[in-house]
């Protein structure tokens, strides 16, 4: 079995990548011209992500000291490698959401703040817990949307769509270690973990309500009642996606490798992502033209890819 047909989760990387966020840089936030709506409703998901992403570093320091299997302390340091990389350029992009939409700011900042405290002040039971059950919808967002490319970013920004193919890969790449770690200091504390899914799922449900409706009343999309209508469902819909998706983790024997979507065989971007990249390929921009060269395929195939 070649390198890139393994399971994504076996022996990942850190991939020092940073993509052109400055302040200094033109950067279009409405980056999905296939689906505009995606484009929002994910920036608002995501506004909060490099907070967490910060707490999750902090967490996983302190807990790295406590892990005695090698394998584990490995994964512990690549997804602390990661995870700070994908915290710097989503900050980055942040900075230009706050310019668009001014009425988030204070949003954000409470966003901040909550994490602030919280990696100051959380026993290391609350830490790895709530970090476990967060990475759970990290890693279901990645598999998630990767799998529904054609519909929500074929024909986006390629910038844009570069900054989310990585992060989703990388999401999915890490989408084990937080659990390994609850299970390797908490594992006989079943119950909590599965409290601990539902209230990072009420985290990630209230930031993103609190965002998303302000972001679409910004770009006009509220203005009408039928688009109102269209606009609001269509994120309420991508919630209960995700959400659904989150329904086997709350099994006894659950296993982020054994979810039912994690497989690279339903997943040809991915695949094709990570060889390009290993090969020495330029992943801070994606048109059709080098997504049709990552995947093989004819240029006019790109389009529908995923």
């Amino acid at each position: 079995m070649s390198e890139h047909s393994q399971h994504p989760m076996d022996h990942f990387p850190v991939r020092p990548l940073r993509f052109p966020l400055g302040a200094g840089q033109r950067v279009d936030v409405v980056w999905s011209r296939t689906r505009p709506a995606f484009s929002v409703f994910l920036n608002a998901l995501a506004m909060h992500v490099p907070h967490f992403e910060r707490y999750l570093v902090t967490s996983l320091r302190k807990a790295r000291e406590q892990i005695t299997d090698p394998k584990l302390r490995r994964d512990v340091t690549a997804i602390i490698g990661q995870e700070a990389n994908h915290s710097h350029n989503l900050t980055a992009f942040n900075q230009h959401l706050r310019a668009r939409y001014p009425d988030v700011v204070a949003i954000d900042d409470a966003s901040i703040a909550w994490f602030e405290q919280h990696a100051a002040t959380d026993t290391m039971k609350q830490r790895i817990g709530f970090t476990a059950g967060y990475e759970t919808f990290t890693f279901l967002a990645g598999m998630i949307i990767l799998q529904h490319h054609d519909r929500w970013f074929a024909d986006a920004d390629p910038m844009m769509k570069a900054l989310w193919v990585w992060h989703q890969v990388e999401e999915i790449e890490h989408g084990a270690v937080a659990f390994e770690v609850w299970q390797h200091l908490f594992g006989s504390h079943e119950w909590y973990r599965k409290w601990m899914i539902l209230k990072a799922a009420l985290h990630i449900a209230g930031e993103t309500i609190r965002l998303y409706p302000r972001m679409a009343r910004h770009e006009g999309w509220l203005r009408s009642p039928w688009q109102a209508i269209k606009t609001l469902a269509f994120g309420g819909e991508m919630l209960g996606r995700l959400f659904i998706a989150a329904l086997p983790v709350f099994k006894r024997n659950y296993h982020p490798r054994r979810h039912p979507i994690a497989t690279t065989e339903q997943n040809p971007i991915q695949i094709a992502w990570r060889r390009y990249e290993a090969d020495g390929g330029d992943v801070l921009a994606i048109d059709h033209a080098k997504l049709a060269r990552m995947l093989r395929i004819p240029p006019q195939e790109a389009r529908t890819a995923g």
